[in-house]
């Protein structure tokens, strides 16, 4: 069963970083166009994407190595036993405008960032999220868990934390068609 979560969100991770290299290659107009009632541009948006993935692989990271520090001391197969993702309470993060959240200003977009740079930066994220994905794969990721406030999902594992991580990306690549067919 861990062999499927760890193979899904792989699966969605890497669809859905390709679906936001995508978005680089639109042209100017779009990348900087934001809708007249407000909001920010396909440009900030990514710069917001790789803002708050920065955040959630500090986390996602430290909760990676307690776990692996744990599995060296426990026999975890029972927790593996019946182990599945809770799917349908991370889908929410996904979509956009689903709930209600103040980001805190720190995953506020800049301004400051080339496109190039925040590209390299999606990519080594990607990058990151694959090598711990590898380090935790045969389900020491569920021996930590911490909280998450957003949406109030309370305390998650690393497993669900990288998959949180995914589903917010998701939900800006929503947001992003949504300009590009207001621009149209």
């Amino acid at each position: 069963m861990i062999r499927h979560v760890i193979d899904r969100i792989t699966n969605e991770l890497t669809d859905t970083f390709n679906e936001i290299f995508h978005w680089f290659e639109s042209d100017t107009t779009l990348l900087n166009y934001k809708p007249a009632g407000g909001g920010w541009s396909v440009i900030q948006i990514l710069e917001h994407i790789s803002l708050t993935n920065h955040y959630l692989l500090i986390l996602i990271h430290k909760g990676a190595v307690k776990a692996l520090e744990k599995a060296k001391n426990s026999n975890f197969s029972s927790e593996l036993e019946n182990y599945d993702l809770d799917w349908y309470k991370l889908k929410a993060i996904g979509e956009h405008q689903s709930f209600e959240w103040n980001r805190p200003v720190h995953m506020e977009p800049t301004g400051l960032l080339s496109l190039q740079e925040i590209r390299r930066r999606l990519d080594m994220q990607l990058s990151e999220c694959l090598s711990l994905l590898n380090q935790l794969s045969n389900g020491e990721g569920v021996l930590y868990k911490t909280t998450m406030t957003v949406n109030n999902l309370d305390k998650i594992d690393v497993y669900h934390y990288i998959y949180f991580l995914v589903q917010h990306a998701k939900r800006h690549l929503m947001q992003m068609e949504k300009l590009k067919n207001n621009l149209s």
